[in-house]
């Protein structure tokens, strides 16, 4: 049986976000994911998916600060760098940045045109931005 050359889990940080993008996991680690949201391979996710996707990340990393979280699909190289890059760019990265920064450490990331034509297109609402202490957004600094 031959075996699939897979690329390395690699870790992508942002602010105070931490994602591990991996491929598929395996009956061993299974246990360690705790929602699983398919989607096509190739496509860009539904809205429903994007919103559940975007409320889980503001949610751990609220609750548990320093977590990382893991997002899989079957060789980490299209689905998974999408969710990611939407959590960068709803933290205030650009579309091409994230999409740069993510292919900086796993090349062969966003394998499908449909899918980097969703993330140019998509106009975030802001919902993962870091607040100061005082509640406001953090979008400059001025010294």
């Amino acid at each position: 049986m031959a075996r699939m050359n897979r690329p390395a889990p690699v870790e992508v940080t942002y602010n105070n976000m931490r994602f591990l993008i991996t491929h598929n996991p395996t009956n061993a680690t299974l246990n360690k994911f705790i929602e699983d949201w398919p989607f096509d391979d190739g496509a860009p996710p539904s809205n429903q998916i994007v919103d559940d996707w975007l409320s889980l990340v503001k949610i751990k990393f609220r609750e548990e600060p320093g977590c990382c979280i893991a997002v899989h699909c079957v060789a980490g190289l299209g689905r998974a760098p999408v969710l990611v890059a939407l959590a960068l760019i709803e933290g205030g990265m650009k579309c091409e940045d994230a999409v740069q920064f993510i292919r900086q450490k796993r090349r062969g990331a966003f394998n499908s045109n449909k899918q980097l034509l969703y993330l140019e297109k998509y106009r975030p609402k802001m919902r993962l931005r870091v607040k100061d202490s005082n509640g406001h957004r953090n979008n400059c600094c001025i010294q």
